[in-house]
């Protein structure tokens, strides 16, 4: 079971990644929403729960094991990296570290 966070949760590519988790019954034992300030106090549904948005900050990813980001380029270089010394394995939707040769590119199927 991981902790996992999804940055731009409440964007088209952030709540397909939530129902992608729920249908595929995912190892989650702590899921944080993660968005902009002016979405925080929405509630997204996840396994029947309604989970509280929260605003992205760079101290959002303590004792996160996994982060799916999807909120944008800018977001990605702004906050990608708080995740990674916070010790989150990231996986980016945006094109931000595409072309960084220390940076694997995982195309799926």
């Amino acid at each position: 079971m991981k902790n996992i966070a999804i940055a731009g949760a409440t964007g088209a590519v952030g709540c397909e990644f939530l129902k992608l988790m729920e249908t595929r019954n995912f190892p989650i034992k702590n899921l944080r929403l993660l968005a902009s300030k002016r979405s925080v106090g929405k509630t997204l549904s996840f396994c029947g729960e309604k989970i509280p948005v929260e605003e992205l900050t760079k101290k959002s990813f303590k004792g996160v094991d996994l982060a799916f980001f999807s909120a944008g380029k800018g977001r990605s270089k702004e906050f990608v990296p708080h995740a990674v010394n916070a010790g989150s394995v990231v996986i980016d939707n945006s094109s931000a570290f595409r072309m960084n040769p220390d940076v694997p590119l995982v195309v799926p199927e």
